[in-house]
């Protein structure tokens, strides 16, 4: 597959990885922005233990993930580390750090 085929795919079966007691509590829009082949952005909305993703940019996100396609799906798969990509500057946070770290846990890797 190529990196767009392969994103397609993680956000059409994330709702089945949702994990909704990881997410307990949280009620927050999570924008994700891709760049490079394959990217673009999503919107992820979790509240009262549910999860929703559709393609596009949301209005006001609580926080936006921004990195390149690939990366996430590395990430995704459980291939790449999540604090070395941070720290080398290939993930971009804005907004709710503690969301950002919570988001990796509420989906179970496949």
């Amino acid at each position: 597959m190529n990196v767009a085929a392969d994103v397609k795919e993680i956000f059409n079966k994330m709702p089945d990885a949702f994990i909704p007691e990881k997410a307990a509590g949280v009620n927050a829009t999570i924008q994700l922005h891709l760049t490079g082949e394959g990217g673009g952005d999503w919107m992820i909305d979790v509240a009262n233990g549910q999860i929703s993703v559709n393609e596009g940019q949301a209005p006001s996100p609580d926080m936006t993930l921004t990195m390149d396609a690939a990366d996430y799906v590395a990430l995704s798969r459980g291939e790449a580390n999540p604090m070395s990509l941070f720290q080398a500057g290939k993930i971009r946070v804005q907004g709710n750090m503690v969301l950002a770290l919570k988001f990796q846990e509420m989906f179970a890797r496949k």
